[in-house]
């Protein structure tokens, strides 16, 4: 019987054969390994953290640059953005008198002419009662400093009339010293009122070609971006100017109720200087939260020194009962879900821009904000994947920008639902704005 035939892996040759694979083998597989130490060494939650760090620090620094290029060109960017929220301010009027069958050309000069009319007329009206009352302002300044000089003489913290004196003379002896910062001050004040005069013309130029071509102005700026991306930059772009049009027309009509009810406060307590009072809350509502507080004060401190501290806490109770009026039942019944922005983002975003720009930063923080968060909302919610064929109703693509949770009611009968198929996710169906 024949032996069996050993295996080949196992004769002399074939290992001398196979060794020097093995061993080319073992290198490579040596070498794999140490290129891939280092991969191995760092966990996958720590890579993922550093692939998010530095995409951060990207966006971060790409946000402050434009942060920065803002503020130095505060001079040019300020009067663009007041041009921008006061023609979303008038362009539902325009819209109404064109529709009404008026030129669109007298129809913008009318709108115009009315709102600096208005401004003009509140400025007017304050400055004429402050005017007139300046005598009596001026004897009950006097007569209420006496009042506190005698108050805190007679206090029991021991106040000596000595002691009294000498903080007058300091602070009088302070002012005389400082002359020379006072009057450089007031050139300041000079060349800021220049810059201020220069940027009410720039915004007055702005808003005429914002009212006049706006739509050939945004169709150029569409254009700017790449050709894939062009209908969600026109979307959204449109959908925040939809939200900075409500957002200002709320602004407005805020703002008018809590000076009206303010002022009427303060004219029927006798506190003066009521219309100056009401034209100062008008001006401060639009800083949200915090001009609401400042005006306040100012209305309260008034009362304090010319009426006495009950009417000051009659005051006090007033502009309280005010701005619950306009943050419980104003804010959430005229500001729609889309542009409502949390008021913990209110008092960040206020904080934010007083903190960078100062005034108008605080002004424009809002609606900033405000757009920002309708914006974003409506590329994320993919409601510009819409075929050109399909009928669209502006207001649902702002009703699409809202999460679900917070929709409390549904879109009307007859329109259009923007949630898309998944056919219509299709790349090929976007629509181009500049076909």
């Amino acid at each position: 019987m024949a032996e069996p035939v050993a295996d080949s892996a196992d004769s002399p040759a074939s290992a001398q054969a196979a060794a020097p694979q093995d061993e080319t083998s073992l290198v490579l597989a040596d070498e794999l390994e140490a290129d891939n130490t280092d991969d191995n060494d760092v966990p996958r939650p720590v890579r993922i953290a550093a692939a998010w760090a530095w995409r951060f620090l990207v966006i971060a620094a790409a946000i402050a640059v434009v942060v920065l290029v803002v503020i130095q060109l505060r001079l040019i960017v300020i009067p663009l953005f007041i041009a921008v929220i006061v023609a979303a301010l008038l362009s539902p009027l325009i819209t109404l008198l064109v529709r009404h069958r008026w030129p669109r050309g007298l129809a913008i000069a009318t709108a115009i002419l009315g709102a600096i009319a208005v401004v003009g007329g509140l400025l007017w009206l304050a400055i004429w009662q402050i005017t007139r009352d300046f005598r009596e302002v001026r004897t009950r300044t006097v007569e209420s400093f006496n009042d506190l000089r005698t108050a805190l003489l007679q206090s029991p913290f021991g106040i000596t009339e000595t002691q009294l004196n000498d903080l007058i003379s300091d602070v009088t002896r302070s002012v005389q010293e400082d002359g020379s910062a006072l009057w450089s001050g007031a050139l300041s004040i000079g060349t800021t009122l220049g810059h201020g005069v220069a940027g009410l013309f720039l915004a007055l130029f702005c808003l005429l070609f914002v009212l006049i071509d706006g739509d050939g102005i945004w169709r150029w700026i569409v254009r700017l971006g790449p050709k894939k991306a062009r209908p969600a930059i026109d979307g959204a772009g449109r959908a925040g100017w939809s939200t900075l049009t409500n957002y200002a027309r709320t602004q407005i009509l805020v703002a008018s109720i809590d000076a009206f009810g303010i002022g009427l406060g303060a004219a029927i307590l006798g506190v003066p200087l009521a219309i100056p009072i009401a034209v100062l809350v008008f001006l401060g509502s639009f800083v949200p939260i915090v001009g609401a507080v400042i005006t306040g004060t100012i209305a309260a401190f008034i009362a304090l020194v010319y009426n006495g501290w009950v009417v000051a806490l009659i005051m006090i109770g007033v502009v309280l009962l005010v701005q619950q009026l306009e943050g419980h039942v104003l804010q959430p019944l005229l500001m729609g879900a889309a542009v409502k922005v949390h008021p913990l983002g209110v008092v960040l975003v206020v904080a934010a821009g007083s903190f960078l720009a100062g005034i108008p930063g605080a002004l424009f923080a809002v609606p900033l904000a405000a757009m920002i968060n309708v914006m974003t909302r409506y590329i994320s919610s993919g409601a510009w994947r819409i075929t050109s064929g399909t009928p669209l109703v502006f207001s649902d693509v702002l009703w699409q920008t809202v999460p679900a949770a917070r929709r409390i009611r549904k879109p009307r009968a007859g329109r259009v639902s923007l949630s898309p198929a998944p056919s219509q996710h299709n790349t090929t169906d976007k629509v181009d704005p500049d076909a």
